[in-house]
């Protein structure tokens, strides 16, 4: 019988030396052996069945697919290695239908809300330290919306990647790709001087263009905390994550006709499959507005 626990280490030696691969991947991909290694002793296509089977009972789709494309990663490996000679995972059907959750959106007036809550807090600012921090979130709010940006992409910005002179962000996104975004609204524009004029010197120093009191980097976390905090004080109950800047960004302009390929481009999706699921979103809202707004609907012919 192969003893294929013996070649785990090399494996993971493989994707950490050869292919580059990200802690959170070996650290991902090391759990999955280990939930594999516990559940057989062996690696073939009846233990393969028998494990997916066993997956299915116990995880959602996404993590099931997760685990499985770690198997065949390991033994992609061991047949580069010439040591096995057959691929177990052949003739298996592995397509897992994952069920489709639509991304949540802020509503427009609610993102207008926040802004103008943002801009509130900079006139309301008594000391010189709540006037730096009021300037420095209305500059974060306005730019997860303006440009779609994600909170990490914004959080790691570095000050040569934001050239307020030509109006564009560069992002460095999933697996370091570059993409850069323009930025064509004036008031996000002004936000975004005031605050690299107010902290040029600090910045300066540090590595990062958004800063905390320390010198150091915004965290993706504080920025999180600051938008609850805003929310909880101007009335929105609605509970809002960054992340939903970026599906909100991506669903408005899907709902001012603009070409889905340039909202692809300015996501950084690698595939136009992943920006897709914002038609899902429109779809629904086209659904909801006939439904309550169509003339019909208030006919009563008996």
């Amino acid at each position: 019988m192969f003893n294929y626990r013996s070649h785990i280490e090399d494996f993971f030696n493989y994707c950490i030396f050869h292919k580059k691969l990200s802690e959170k991947t070996i650290r991902a991909y090391r759990i999955d052996l280990t939930q594999y290694s516990a559940f057989s002793q062996e690696l073939t296509k009846e233990s393969l069945w028998a494990y997916i089977e066993h997956l299915n009972k116990q995880f959602k789709p996404k993590t099931v697919k997760r685990k499985l494309a770690t198997l065949k990663a390991f033994i992609h490996y061991l047949l580069l290695q010439d040591l096995i000679n057959y691929n177990p995972f052949d003739k298996i059907e592995t397509s897992i239908r994952e069920p489709l959750l639509l991304p949540k959106t802020i509503p427009l007036d609610t993102i207008a809300k926040l802004i103008s809550f943002s801009y509130e807090q900079i006139r309301k600012a008594k000391t010189n330290y709540q006037f730096g921090c009021a300037v420095r979130n209305a500059a974060i709010i306005e730019l997860l919306f303006a440009t779609g940006g994600r909170v990490a992409e914004i959080c790691t910005l570095v000050p040569e990647d934001v050239d307020l002179l030509g109006g564009t962000v560069k992002f460095y996104g999933k697996g370091s790709k570059e993409r850069v975004v323009p930025i064509e609204n004036h008031a996000v524009l002004g936000i975004l001087n005031r605050y690299r004029m107010l902290y040029e010197e600090r910045i300066a120093e540090g590595k990062f263009f958004f800063i905390n009191r320390l010198g150091q980097r915004t965290t993706e976390q504080s920025v999180r905390n600051m938008i609850n905090n805003y929310c909880n004080r101007c009335g929105i109950s609605l509970h809002i994550t960054p992340h939903m800047f970026r599906h909100s960004f991506a669903t408005l302009l899907l709902e001012e006709d603009v070409d889905i390929r340039y909202i692809q481009r300015m996501l950084g999706h690698s595939s136009i499959t992943t920006t897709q699921i914002y038609t899902h979103v429109t779809s629904a809202k086209q659904k909801e507005i006939l439904k309550t707004k169509h003339p019909r609907n208030k006919l009563n012919l008996g």
